[in-house]
């Protein structure tokens, strides 16, 4: 299925925009396109909604008959079940997350305790856990530590544009954790050359014009044979102007929308 995630409205729920967007209208811009997948993923205000928010913004997800994915940053185990407890407000079936947080960086011994502390609640509840590729832990790292834990509700959210930050190719990370996919998060992502020709800038691309292999991904991880969900993002930088942000940040979204459906 193909979401949307709020990476892909990071700038119309910015404060620097005149009328930032709220969670709700979020969603009722996701069904306008014609999308029935949200991941509310790192969405800060969503951990200070009282019940009656959580239960308000819930209904409104099924009112518009949206499935909801979550995501976090963090393996600590009070984190992972306080997202487990909003998965079930939700009826969410997967949360992703990372080995990081701003308040830990656990070592892989450590995260691993930490997972295997946490796992037997998603397990008897039937949510998956997926934890991001991207560029602080190696993916060899991170595929090898889901691999000894060997839950069937962990794996991996596929984001092979994080891991070039540690000079990995995304064809690599794609290959090598193809088999323990569970969420696809999906953005092009391209150099472009500072002012003056002293170096570069890596960042977002209108999707098909970048760097990013994306049928060598779905040939190599097959998302829709499996039932992956593939969430739309963006790295997109400030345009100068809230009105061209907002405005670009959507064409953005048209178009890794129409390039998803037009790639089977």
């Amino acid at each position: 299925m193909i979401g949307l995630g709020t990476y892909a409205f990071f700038w119309q729920h910015s404060d620097q925009v005149p009328q930032p967007l709220s969670l709700v209208g979020a969603f009722e811009a996701t069904k306008g396109l014609d999308v029935d997948l949200f991941q509310i993923c790192d969405y800060a205000p969503l951990e200070g909604m009282d019940d009656h928010e959580l239960a308000d913004a819930a209904a409104a997800a099924r009112d518009l008959g949206l499935t909801i994915e979550l995501g976090t940053k963090g393996v600590e185990p009070d984190r992972l079940s306080r997202y487990l407890d909003l998965a079930g407000r939700f009826d969410a079936r997967l949360v992703r997350s990372m080995l990081y947080s701003a308040e830990n960086r656990p070592t892989l011994t450590q995260a691993e305790e930490w997972l295997r502390a946490a796992l037997p609640a998603y397990e008897a509840s039937g949510i998956d856990l997926a934890l991001e590729t991207y560029e602080q832990v190696a993916t060899a790292d991170l595929v090898g530590l889901i691999d000894r834990i060997g839950s069937p509700r962990l794996g991996v959210c596929l984001d092979p544009a994080n891991v070039v930050a540690r000079l990995e190719r995304p064809r690599d990370c794609v290959e090598l954790s193809a088999p323990l996919v569970k969420n696809v998060h999906v953005k092009d992502f391209a150099f472009a050359r500072q002012p003056g020709w002293v170096g570069f800038t890596y960042g977002g691309a209108p999707m098909g014009e970048g760097l990013h292999d994306y049928p060598h991904l779905l040939q190599t991880v097959r998302p829709r044979e499996r039932g992956i969900n593939e969430v739309v993002e963006h790295w997109l930088s400030w345009q100068g102007d809230a009105e061209t942000t907002i405005r670009t940040e959507r064409e953005w979204t048209r178009t890794t929308i129409e390039y998803l459906r037009s790639n089977s």
